[in-house]
């Protein structure tokens, strides 16, 4: 029996989680995020199961590692919470790279035509019997350009989507899909022609804080921001800037670069402390949704099924895993689309 400790644990996560049915793994639920201080509560235990706020830095890694951990199993695509370099050699990660593109990619677009049509206004005027269209104002679709920057799965079936509405597409990825008919430029020339820009992007040292003061300069006023990424490929502080100079004219945030002990709890009863989230939340051309993009029954049982087939490859047979993400060569990328073995 492979033994688990499943942090953060939320109850749709349990839920989906015990559908897969597997008698091979015990679940050990634990609500705690990991830490350093929490990292001991996966004593005896063969792997640990993590999302995007729990912290898996170098400390967490050895206390981890020293307790017998041997695997940690993700249960997100992201890893930037995850110190991979130093896990090398001595446990094993694995993340789940596709869980429902759909989910997120469709999100994006809820999100936008909620702040483009004012859809979030109307419906709080109209719980009050207020009919009036005034500030009601949007634009349409057609026509504009939208940036995508990052044309992964995600990235691809959000152009699908705007081109359905008519959309000029234009993007930006380091590593361009071939044959994809798609319009790739840098990002300057994205940034300068973009009416919109959505971000689907994963979060590295190259491209954290990339939407900043000086990218919102080179961009259009009145640029529509989408984000359903990752919270820091935005500076929130020049993004607040941007919006106070109305050279932003709105933004659509799921993520948000400090939401690690905000977002996935109910704060109502709370003063919250985050003074730049809410001076953002304040603002009346700015939606936040509490990372709940990837939230979709389809997706949280594609992310159960994914992990718990992670868990057994990794301890089973020759312990190869398709999904685990290596540093052997220095580039996690780089290194698993290129390794057709075990990590180590």
């Amino acid at each position: 029996m492979i033994k688990v400790a499943f942090y953060d644990t939320k109850e749709y996560d349990r839920a989906s989680f015990e559908k897969t049915g597997s008698s091979e793994i015990e679940f050990k639920f634990l609500e705690t995020k990991l830490t350093a201080d929490t990292a001991d509560l996966a004593k005896g235990c063969d792997a640990v199961c993590v999302f995007v706020n729990d912290t898996v830095n170098a400390e967490v890694i050895d206390k981890l590692y020293e307790f017998g951990v041997r695997m940690i199993a993700l249960r997100c695509a992201g890893y930037n919470n995850v110190d991979v370099k130093h896990a090398f050699g001595k446990i094993h990660v694995s993340h789940v790279p596709a869980y429902s593109p759909y989910a997120v990619a469709e999100h994006a677009a809820a999100l936008l035509l909620a702040s483009v049509r004012r859809i979030h206004k109307a419906y709080n005027r109209t719980r009050d019997f207020n009919f009036s269209l005034n500030g009601l104002t949007g634009f349409d679709f057609h026509g504009k350009t939208v940036g995508v920057v990052g044309t992964g799965k995600i990235g691809r079936i959000f152009i699908d989507i705007c081109r359905g509405f008519g959309m000029h597409v234009i993007a930006f990825d380091k590593f361009p899909v071939p044959d994809s008919g798609i319009e790739y430029v840098d990002l300057d020339e994205l940034f300068t022609r973009s009416d919109i820009i959505s971000l689907h992007c994963p979060l590295t040292e190259e491209t954290r804080h990339m939407i900043g003061s000086d990218a919102i300069s080179k961009m259009k006023k009145g640029v529509v921001i989408v984000n359903t990424s990752r919270g820091a490929l935005i500076d929130a502080e020049a993004l607040l800037e941007g919006i106070k100079a109305r050279k932003v004219g709105a933004a659509c945030l799921d993520v948000y670069e400090e939401e690690a002990d905000i977002f996935f709890e109910d704060r109502s009863g709370h003063i919250l402390n985050d003074d730049l989230l809410s001076r953002l939340i304040s603002m009346p051309n700015v939606i936040v949704t509490s990372h709940q993009a990837f939230l979709t029954e389809e997706a949280l049982g594609n992310i159960a099924d994914t992990t718990v087939k992670n868990i057994l490859s990794c301890f089973e047979n020759d312990g190869i895993c398709d999904n685990e993400l290596c540093y052997r060569c220095g580039d996690v990328e780089a290194c698993k689309k290129a390794r057709k073995q075990r990590c180590f």
